[in-house]
């Protein structure tokens, strides 16, 4: 089953985006580069809690 999750910046802690996951396939945390409208680069994005 798929479920919204967040990402939230490292840097600035703004969640900046949503996407997908697969709970059953990835046990983990999500993490991915991606770009921060409000830190003008890329940075990692890390799951948060909804």
């Amino acid at each position: 089953m798929r479920e919204v999750v967040l990402l939230s910046c490292k840097d600035c802690k703004n969640r900046n985006y949503a996407t997908k996951k697969d709970k059953k396939k990835q046990t983990g945390k999500l993490e991915v580069m991606k770009y921060c409208k409000h830190c003008n680069k890329h940075t990692l994005h890390k799951e948060t809690k909804a």
